[in-house]
C-alpha cells in the first residue's frame, strides 16, 4: 500500500483553509486597529498575546484528539474515533470556562505585568475581558477539528470556520469604527460563537452513543495532553518573554513585534496544513500496523512542505518593502520591522521541514519526545536570545535571533528522530 500526493493534498488543502482563515482574520484585525495608531496596536499586541497563551495550552484538544482518533479510524473503529471528540469537547468546555473566569478577573494585572505602562495595560485589559467569552468556545472548536481530522474529514471544518470568520471579518471595521479597540474583541466573539455552534451540531449528527463525560477516556486524553501542554507552555513562556522584552524597547518595537508575530503565526499555520495531513495519515497507517506506509507519509510530506516553504520565503523576500506597510505607516514601527524581517524569512524556510516532521511525530503519538525537545530549544535557544537582546540593547533583531536558534535546534532534533524510526510504534 502506498500514499499518493492526491491523498495528502485532499486532506492538506482544506486544512490550509482552516488554518489560514483565523490568522488572516487576525492580520485584518491588526491592520484595522493599526489605523487607530501605535498605542491601540500595542494594546492589541498585549491582548492577543494573553489570548493565544491561554488557548494554545489546550492544543492537545486538536492534535492529541487527532492522534487518538486517527488510530481508531485506521483500525476500523470510526464510532470510537467520533466518541473521542465527545470527551474532548467536555474537557474543552470545563477547562475553558475555568480559564475564562481567571483571565477576566486578572486582565488588568496581566496587562500591567506585560507592558509596565498603565495606559496600554488598561486598554488591553478591556479587550481581554471581552475576548475571554470566546475561550471555552475556542476550545470546543479545537476538539471539533481534532476528531474530524482523525476520521480524515478536513472539508467540514473549513466550511464551519469560514461561516464564522467571514461575518467576524465584516464586523471588524464596523465595530472598531464604532467602539474603538473593544470592537475588535466583539467581532471575534461573534465569529467564534458561530463556528463553535456548527462544530457542536456536527458532533450531534455523527455521534450515536452516550453523551456522558467518561473519565476513563478523558484520563487517557489528558495523559497525552500533559506532554502537549508542557510543550505549548514552553512556547508561550518564550513568546510572553519576547513580548515583554519588546515592550521594554518602546511602543514602536512592541507594535512591530505584533505585526511580525501575527505574520509568523499565519505562516506556521499555513505550513501546518501539510503537517495535519501527515498526522492523520501517519496515525491511520500505524493503526493498521503498516509502518512502511507511515514512513512514506513522512518522506513525501516533508518534501512537499520544504518546497512550499521555499516559495513562501520568496514571496516575503520580494514583498519586504510592501507587506509591512499594509499593517502600519508609522515610520518608527517600519524601521523596527526591517531587521527581523529577514530572520523571519530564514525561519520560514527551515520551518517547512520542522512542521512537517512535527506532524508525523504527533500522528505517531510521540508527544513526549516533542515535549522534551521543545523545552530544550526554548531554554537553550529562544530564552537566551531574548534576554541577551535586552541586556545588550539589541532591539527586536536580537529577539528574533533567539527565535531562529529555537527553530534550528528543533530542526536538528526532529530530523534525527524521524530517521531513527523510534517513533513508529504499532499498538
Amino acid at each position: 500500500m502506498t500514499v499518493s500526493a492526491r491523498q495528502i493534498f485532499a486532506l492538506a488543502l482544506p486544512a490550509l483553509g482552516v488554518l489560514s482563515a483565523t490568522p488572516l482574520y487576525l492580520l485584518l484585525d491588526t491592520a484595522v486597529v493599526g489605523r487607530l495608531g501605535a498605542f491601540e496596536l500595542a494594546a492589541l499586541a498585549v491582548g492577543t498575546t494573553v489570548q493565544s497563551t491561554v488557548t494554545t495550552q489546550l492544543t492537545f484538544l486538536s492534535y492529541g484528539t487527532t492522534a487518538r482518533a486517527s488510530r481508531l479510524y485506521g483500525s476500523g473503529r470510526r464510532a470510537d474515533a467520533v466518541a473521542e471528540g465527545v470527551q474532548a469537547t467536555w474537557v474543552g468546555l470545563g477547562v475553558g470556562l475555568t480559564l475564562a473566569a481567571i483571565v477576566f478577573t486578572l486582565a488588568g494585572r496581566i496587562g500591567e505585568w506585560l507592558t509596565g505602562d498603565p495606559e496600554i495595560a488598561a486598554a488591553a485589559a478591556e479587550w481581554i475581558r471581552i475576548e475571554s467569552i470566546a475561550i471555552p468556545l475556542t476550545l470546543i472548536i479545537m476538539a471539533g477539528n481534532g476528531w474530524l481530522r482523525g476520521v480524515q474529514n478536513t472539508r467540514s471544518p473549513l466550511w464551519y470556520t469560514l461561516a464564522g470568520v467571514i461575518p467576524g471579518a465584516i464586523l471588524i471595521p464596523v465595530l472598531v469604527g464604532e467602539f474603538g479597540l473593544p470592537g475588535s474583541a466583539m467581532a471575534n466573539v461573534v465569529g467564534i460563537t458561530i463556528t463553535s455552534t456548527l462544530f457542536l451540531l456536527a458532533l450531534r449528527r455523527e455521534h450515536s452513543g452516550s453523551w456522558r463525560p467518561r473519565w476513563s477516556i478523558m484520563k487517557r486524553q489528558l495523559v497525552m495532553g500533559r506532554d502537549l501542554i508542557l510543550r505549548s507552555l514552553s512556547f508561550q513562556v518564550a513568546f510572553i518573554s519576547a513580548a515583554a522584552v519588546a515592550a521594554r524597547f518602546g511602543t514602536a518595537s512592541l507594535a512591530a513585534h505584533q505585526i511580525l508575530l501575527q505574520l509568523w503565526n499565519f505562516i506556521t499555520l499555513v505550513l501546518d496544513s501539510l503537517a495535519i495531513a501527515a498526522q492523520a495519515l501517519t496515525g491511520a497507517a500505524l493503526g493498521r500496523g503498516t509502518v512502511d506506509v507511515a514512513k512514506q507519509v513522512g518522506q513525501k510530506v516533508t518534501l512537499y512542505s520544504a518546497v512550499f516553504a521555499a516559495g513562501l520565503g520568496a514571496v516575503f523576500a520580494l514583498g519586504a518593502g510592501v507587506i509591512p506597510r499594509i499593517f502600519s505607516t508609522d515610520s518608527g514601527v517600519l524601521a523596527a520591522i526591517s531587521g527581523p524581517w529577514w530572520l523571519m524569512i530564514l525561519m520560514i524556510i527551515l520551518g517547512g521541514v520542522v512542521f512537517a516532521l512535527d506532524g508525523v511525530l504527533l500522528g505517531a503519538s510521540d508527544a513526549a519526545f516533542l515535549r522534551t525537545i521543545t523545552i530544550i530549544s526554548v531554554l537553550g535557544g529562544f530564552l537566551p536570545g531574548v534576554w541577551l537582546a535586552l541586556l545588550l540593547d539589541a532591539g527586536l533583531t536580537g529577539i528574533w535571533c533567539g527565535l531562529v536558534a529555537f527553530i534550528v535546534i528543533r530542526l536538528v532534533a526532529v530530523v534525527w528522530r524521524f530517521r531513527s524510526m523510534r517513533w513508529a510504534v504499532v499498538e
